[in-house]
């Protein structure tokens, strides 16, 4: 069934490699369409679909989406996963390459990711090694996965509690949005979202700081037509960021800003802080670092708490069994490591980020004293 036009929120996105169409960004109100978008993918009405949905999106959505997609194809089962972060391991992966196996799935079918940031990489590590590859696409419901993680094709688990350290650059073959689906997106979870979202403001559009300062209000009554323009906004640059760097061998490290420290943080909490909450202490980190390197002002530092503080989210975090050279050495253990250095995201200013190569363990210690509540 085509798409009416009044279902769309914003026009899709388009993601190339080399100049070539790699994928499609399409920002709805309805999944009703989204076996219409595969079905011009060239997917046979015989192939099987597998939808892969946790624990808690598995029973708002998983019933709709496999109605739409056995419209037009021949079977679509679901598997399901226990949400959270603790579940993003090899162990759950061994599941779903078992289940693909009992029905029988052939390198002709599809995985469809349905979820948030968790789901959508378990399923693209899944499909890019799942018969040597393949083909997913990501229907993610959160909106950090809008804004990011279902764009640009990483894939990846936890291994023994070292983030994302086992993964893929596997591109989907489509990102289909419902944004009716963040209506039912916790409060928590949308602020967590809203973490990513400043993160594109402070590396490559200081103006967007601005907007979103403003419109705390419109972002928590979930006002569709602003959270459309403002998630598109996002995966505008990301797609731009991503076509030009695909495998992170350069500028897309910048869309790391916060990561650094905020992965160590995540660890160390064993995961009870969620993941844009500890990107948001990690990005309190960094702009101090940047006030310290002289590029920031203490003002900018305050502007960067007052926000935080707008979304409900935090820029400090409490030591609860570790301390600051913890920290430090579980950082030092993340893949952003380049030829044994820290990769470091500052900001010459707002909307201006950059890779630094060169700090020191006393500034890397001074940056997350500043962060930490011991």
């Amino acid at each position: 069934m085509a798409i009416k036009m009044d279902n769309r929120l914003q026009e899709p996105l388009q993601v190339k490699e080399n100049g070539e169409l790699r994928y499609e960004i399409h920002f709805l109100n309805t999944f009703s369409g989204l076996a219409d978008e595969l079905q011009k993918l060239g997917y046979p009405a015989d192939v099987k679909a597998c939808i892969v949905a946790d624990s808690n999106t598995a029973p708002l959505y998983a019933d709709a989406v496999k109605e739409e997609l056995e419209k037009a194809f021949g079977k679509a089962v679901v598997f399901l996963l226990p949400a959270g972060e603790p579940s993003k391991t090899l162990e759950h992966i061994e599941d779903l390459y078992e289940f693909l196996i009992q029905e029988h799935f052939e390198r002709r079918d599809f995985l469809v990711a349905l979820g948030g940031g968790v789901v959508g990489d378990m399923t693209g590590f899944a499909a890019a090694t799942y018969l040597r590859g393949i083909d997913f696409i990501q229907v993610p419901t959160t909106l950090l996965a809008m804004v990011d993680s279902s764009i640009g094709g990483k894939t990846g688990v936890d291994f023994r509690g070292h983030k994302n350290m086992v993964g893929a650059f596997y591109m989907p073959k489509l990102v289909y949005m419902d944004l009716s689906t963040l209506k039912t997106l916790p409060q928590r979870e949308l602020s967590c979202g809203m973490a990513e979202v400043i993160k594109y403001g402070y590396t490559f559009d200081a103006p967007f700081l601005s907007i979103l300062k403003g419109s705390p209000d419109k972002v928590f009554s979930y006002d569709l037509p602003f959270l459309a323009q403002m998630i598109y906004r996002c995966c505008n640059y990301k797609r731009t960021v991503v076509e030009e760097d695909p495998r992170e061998k350069g500028r897309r490290a910048l869309l790391n800003f916060g990561h650094t420290i905020g992965h160590a943080v995540e660890k160390l909490k064993k995961f009870t802080l969620l993941h844009g909450e500890c990107v948001s202490i990690g990005m309190a980190a960094a702009i101090y670092l940047s006030m310290k390197k002289g590029y920031l002002a203490e003002s900018d530092l305050d502007g960067c708490r007052e926000l935080a503080s707008l979304y409900h989210l935090p820029t400090e975090v409490q030591a609860d069994g570790f301390n600051a050279e913890d920290v430090l050495k579980t950082l030092k253990s993340d893949k952003k490591m380049s030829a044994g250095k820290v990769r470091f995201i500052l900001l010459k200013k707002a909307g201006e980020g950059f890779i630094d190569h060169s700090l020191s363990d006393e500034e890397l210690l001074d940056a997350i004293h500043s962060v930490l509540k011991e």
